[in-house]
Parts: structure tokens; C-alpha cells; sequence
């Protein structure tokens, strides 16, 4: 796997003038070029994305993948295939490309790029098509941006490989699922809840989120800044040494600490990995996928004193 960090140190020591000559146009320069955004799709193709997808629901016709006596699916649909067209290009929503993650199947579309210390932005919006099993009248519309991905897909019989997941469902967006690892949130148990529901509060104690052994690993982000279904929303992501931010429509709803992978023989630090969008059982549409790299917490969603 190709490891990316976006990594603009070498271009910028070499366009710096000497110490004597740097003044405010060169620290102009220097800013321009660490925060430049490159984008992680070129509205076109998906070639520098990988899917990946489980068994279907027995809703769905896939010719010549296996089926029990019941009519369930007892294969995959594994990598690189992808016969329901799950995973397209539309040329044109409301005027502009975007990716279409039609919901079909429950699946992933991975960067084939890894990233490391970065600043990440995406538009989305929901559309009206949903799958089972999440077809019911209610059932809210899912999907998930995945990072620090540490897990190849399909391994251990997992859906989701092991990550941590920003949560795209509505009226959640900006949710934390640990999902096989851990990492710590400020956060206050609910009261009344039970099973208990952690809410981020920036002034509330650090706690550590797991979705392993039966717990949800989930920290309710606050506060709901989703706009309403059939809205683009925009969604970032900061990833930085040992922090992460998620912003929903610019503003903060969760900052986290301390992402770990509890795969490996001791728990071990994660701060790096491919990232990956979530097909989960309803249409949605990605676009303006972009990411910088940084050298610190942008100030303007840097934590107050």
C-alpha cells in the first residue's frame, strides 16, 4: 500500500530564499504551499479508489455468486467487482459530479493512498433510494467516513475493517464509532439511558470508546449541526499526531485523543492509514473531496484556552 502524506517540507525549503532575504512574502509563500488542498477524486473515474463489498441481501440478483437453500448469499462480493454498480460516477447532481454510493450492498470504497497529519473536506448529500435490511420508512440514512484504516478489507470477517469512523447517518453526522480500536473523548453518560449513551462535552471526563466485546464504541457528537435531507453538507476532518477533530458545516461537534489498535500483541499507537467511505443501506452522493497536509491544528478550529 502506498503510504501519502502530502508532505510539502522539501518543496517548500526548496522555493525559500536565503535566511537573509525571507520576509513577509516568503512566510506568504510558506503558507499558500502547507495548505494547499490537492483532491482525492478527479470527478471522472474511481481509479484511485479500491471497492470492496460483502454478501448481498437475498433482495439482490448477483449471477453466479452462492446462495444457500434459503436463498441467502454465502460469499462475498469481494474486491475489485462490483456487479450492482454499487460504486459510480454521476455526472451530473445539481449541476456538478459527484460519487454515487447507491447503499445496495454494505461495503467500501478505500483511497488506494494512505495519509498521515491532514486536513480533509467532503460535500455530501443524501438521496432517496435505501436497501435492506435499513429499508424501513424510518430507518435513518447511513453512511461513514472511515480513517486511520488499519485492516485490509473483508479481514477477520469484518465489514468494516478496523478504524476510526466518522459518522454519516442523519441527524448523527459527526458521531465517533471506534471501530475495533480505541480512543478517548471528553465526554458525560446520558442520563436515563440505558444501555448508557455518552454525549461530547468538552468539559466532561476523558473516556475511552471501544466497539469490541460487545460494546458500541459510539460518543454522540455535539451539537447536531446537520442541515436538513436533500442539503449538501459539508463535513472535515482534522487528523493531527495524536488528535482528531470532526467538523460538521464548520463547526466542531467532537475532538478526540489517543486513537489505538488493539490488534497488535500490545495496544499501539494509529495516526495514519487509507480512508474510506461506507456503502450501508442507503443512496448518497460524495463530492469535493479534498485534503491538505498540515504541520499543526489550523487555528481557526485549534481548542480555546
Amino acid at each position: 500500500m502506498r503510504f501519502f502524506r502530502l508532505s510539502v517540507v522539501v518543496v517548500v525549503a526548496g522555493l525559500l530564499p536565503s535566511t537573509s532575504s525571507v520576509g513577509s512574502q516568503g512566510a506568504q509563500d510558506t503558507t499558500r504551499l502547507q495548505t494547499a488542498w490537492t483532491s482525492l477524486w478527479d470527478g471522472k473515474s474511481l481509479d484511485e479508489w479500491t471497492t470492496w463489498m460483502r454478501q448481498p441481501e437475498p433482495t439482490s440478483e448477483v449471477p453466479g455468486l452462492a446462495r444457500d437453500a434459503n436463498g441467502k448469499y454465502t460469499e462475498p462480493i469481494g474486491s475489485g467487482r462490483d456487479p450492482l454498480r454499487v460504486f459510480t460516477v454521476s455526472r451530473d447532481v445539481d449541476g456538478r459530479p459527484a460519487i454515487r454510493i447507491s447503499g445496495e450492498v454494505f461495503g467500501e470504497l478505500r483511497t488506494k493512498a494512505s495519509f498521515k497529519d491532514y486536513h480533509l473536506r467532503l460535500q455530501f448529500k443524501w438521496g432517496e433510494k435505501k436497501w435492506p435490511p435499513r429499508a424501513g420508512e424510518t430507518t435513518a440514512r447511513d453512511s461513514g467516513l472511515l480513517y486511520h484504516v488499519h485492516a485490509a478489507p473483508g479481514a477477520e470477517g469484518r465489514t468494516w475493517a478496523r478504524s476510526i469512523e466518522l459518522q454519516i447517518q442523519e441527524r448523527d453526522v459527526g458521531d465517533l464509532y471506534a471501530v475495533g480500536s480505541v480512543i478517548a473523548v471528553h465526554a458525560r453518560p446520558r442520563a436515563g439511558t440505558q444501555p448508557v449513551l455518552y454525549d461530547y462535552d468538552p468539559t466532561g471526563d476523558w473516556t475511552f470508546f471501544s466497539q469490541s466485546q460487545g460494546a458500541s464504541g459510539r460518543c454522540i457528537k455535539q451539537p447536531d449541526n446537520e442541515k436538513r435531507t436533500g442539503d449538501w453538507n459539508t463535513v472535515e476532518l482534522i487528523c493531527f499526531r495524536d488528535d482528531a477533530i470532526h467538523i460538521v458545516n464548520g463547526k466542531v461537534v467532537m475532538r478526540l485523543h489517543g486513537p489505538t489498535r488493539i490488534d497488535t500483541e500490545v495496544p499501539t499507537p494509529v495516526t495514519s492509514g487509507p480512508i474510506i467511505l461506507q456503502s450501508e443501506g442507503a443512496e448518497v452522493f460524495y463530492r469535493e473531496i479534498a485534503i491538505r497536509s498540515i504541520t499543526a491544528i489550523p487555528p481557526e478550529f485549534a481548542a480555546k484556552p
